[in-house]
């Protein structure tokens, strides 16, 4: 009968019984000048501690509003979680005003952030993989209106209160609000505001029980 190594937590340890984390460690460090300039040239900034592993998509207006916090971790490479994100992060603001603010220890695998308005992120916030959170519509409903506009979509701010924790590939749509230390089951459609600490899941998204 095989026995399991010993846990350890030294750094070492770790590299050798997770090689794949090393990889990603190591690419990480190489491109970090490269990452460094793309964010600060986009108007992202750069915060203490971030951790890009590939290069996330910038689309800033240069006339919105960009806060990032601390400890920022975005995954945008195929190799860099299990899960297998289909395409880097993208952080998009795409009109002048539009407000996007991110607290400290905010985590996104190969999902987008669309702003058109107002998007606020609170902290350590862990959104899955491939998830889209965008408080626009895009594009109007009317078909007049999207002949005269087709970038005239509907929008309006999405909250995103502290500790909460968005499976992967969900939907979490223009004008709502999520409650402190929520969460999103995979897969969901938030059309609708989610209480603090509940759970939810579904299309569109429903309460299924409270944490204690």
């Amino acid at each position: 009968m095989n026995t399991p190594p010993p846990a350890s937590d030294s750094a070492l340890a770790q590299a050798l019984l997770m090689p794949w984390k090393a990889r990603n460690e190591i690419e990480r460090l190489l491109i970090l000048p490269f990452a460094w300039m793309s964010a600060v040239g986009a108007g992202a900034g750069w915060g203490a501690g971030w951790k890009l592993y590939g290069f996330p998509i910038w689309q800033l207006h240069r006339r919105s509003s960009v806060q990032i916090g601390a400890r920022l971790s975005l995954r945008s490479t195929w190799r860099s979680n299990p899960l297998g994100p289909n395409r880097p992060c993208i952080i998009s603001t795409r009109t002048a005003g539009a407000e996007l603010a991110i607290g400290d220890d905010f985590g996104m695998t190969g999902g987008s952030i669309v702003c058109a308005e107002r998007i606020e992120i609170g902290g350590r916030v862990n959104v899955g993989c491939n998830t889209i959170i965008t408080d626009t519509d895009f594009h109007p409903l009317d078909p007049t209106a999207r002949q005269s506009d087709i970038n005239a979509g509907a929008s309006a701010p999405i909250i995103i209160e502290d500790d909460v924790f968005i499976g992967m590939q969900c939907l979490i749509l223009k004008g709502v609000r999520l409650g402190t230390g929520c969460v999103v089951g995979a897969g969901s459609v938030v059309t609708r505001d989610v209480p603090p600490r509940a759970i939810v899941a579904g299309n569109p998204a429903r309460v299924l029980r409270t944490l204690a």
